[in-house]
């Protein structure tokens, strides 16, 4: 019940006035139905003016309008009328009434005093989620960065590296931070439970394409609209981007141009990715639990992190397919690319 249309309690002046009317107005009322209501129940008109005061105009307010309805009732309709003679019958009457009006005044403040506290810890709560969004998104800001500043270090120490394989190892590490970094970046939202893939892997493809140089391939995503939770949608774009590299690595090898397909849909209770490309194919004899390529190790350890099931075949190039559970259930542990 919001009661924040009673602000008569914070002006004493109308809080008094509308005591005042509603009393005279119970009045006039008794004296109107005189005729029509039956001897002995002189206080039927003074109920609601007492409650109505309560509740709109406050305790002190409603106390007053509950001892001039004693006093009303007593003098001008319990016998003898016009007088304040006791008599044992109507001193119980008397007593009733008032022990009515006071619970009743009574219910209405206590409930008052109840939902005004309420309405405070509603705001003490609205302040702390503000607060803890802020610091979140402060947060978010903050791994962003650092994450960016540990990549850019790593392209430093590349610099004074000479051997080849560990400088492109630097170098793929400092790619994947920066990738992170930039998922963060769009993540930094905590109202936003759900990401919309289609869009965030357009401009993952573009970053990943921009950063190989590879201006001859074409990358497609259809998602249908799709959405991922949040807490999944980092691995499931660090699987996009190992497998958009090593199609760019090997699928695309010695070929002019060439397409990379990328599709979300629904299947049941789950999603299904797949990232497919027109290139070079699979070796012969190729098997993917043999595969000790780095970027298909990730791939596989991040599929195992988020339930999912990965595969790939050889098809007018090569299908990579990843199915995982479309629910909020959060990632496990990463397994430190584990095979």
């Amino acid at each position: 019940m919001d009661l924040r249309w009673a602000n008569l309690r914070g002006n004493p002046f109308g809080a008094w006035s509308f005591a005042l009317a509603a009393f005279l107005a119970a009045l006039a009322t008794r004296f109107a139905v005189a005729e029509e209501v039956p001897y002995g129940i002189p206080f039927l008109t003074f109920f609601p003016a007492v409650i109505l005061t309560a509740f709109v105009a406050g305790l002190r307010p409603s106390i007053a309008v509950g001892v001039a309805s004693t006093l009303a009732s007593w003098f001008f309709f319990l016998p003898p009328s016009w007088s304040f003679v006791l008599y044992p019958s109507t001193a119980l009457a008397l007593a009733l009434y008032i022990g009515i009006v006071a619970v009743n005044i009574g219910v209405v403040h206590v409930m008052h005093e109840a939902l005004e506290r309420l309405r405070q810890e509603e705001g003490k709560s609205a302040e702390l989620a503000e607060q803890r969004e802020t610091l979140f998104r402060e947060l978010q800001h903050r791994i962003s960065n650092n994450l960016a500043i540990v990549s850019a270090l790593l392209n430093l120490q590349r610099a004074e590296v000479e051997d080849e394989k560990a400088s492109q190892a630097l170098a793929e590490a400092a790619n994947r931070l920066q990738l992170i970094s930039k998922i963060h970046r769009k993540l930094h939202d905590p109202s936003r439970s759900r990401l919309r893939f289609g869009p965030f892997v357009e401009d993952l493809c573009r970053d990943v394409l921009e950063a190989s140089g590879a201006g001859n391939i074409v990358c497609l995503v259809s998602a249908a609209d799709a959405k991922i939770p949040s807490e999944k949608i980092v691995p499931v774009a660090l699987i996009v981007t190992e497998l958009i590299s090593n199609a760019l690595e090997h699928g695309f090898n010695g070929r002019p141009k060439g397409t990379i397909r990328i599709d979300l849909s629904a299947e049941g209770t789950a999603h299904v990715l797949t990232v497919a490309d027109d290139g070079n194919g699979l070796p012969e004899g190729f098997a993917l639990e043999d595969a000790r390529s780095m970027g298909l190790r990730i791939v596989r350890s991040l599929a195992r992190q988020i339930d999912g099931e990965f595969a790939m075949e050889a098809k007018d190039g090569t299908v990579c397919r990843l199915v995982f559970p479309a629910g909020d259930a959060a990632p496990r542990p990463p397994d430190a690319y584990a095979t």
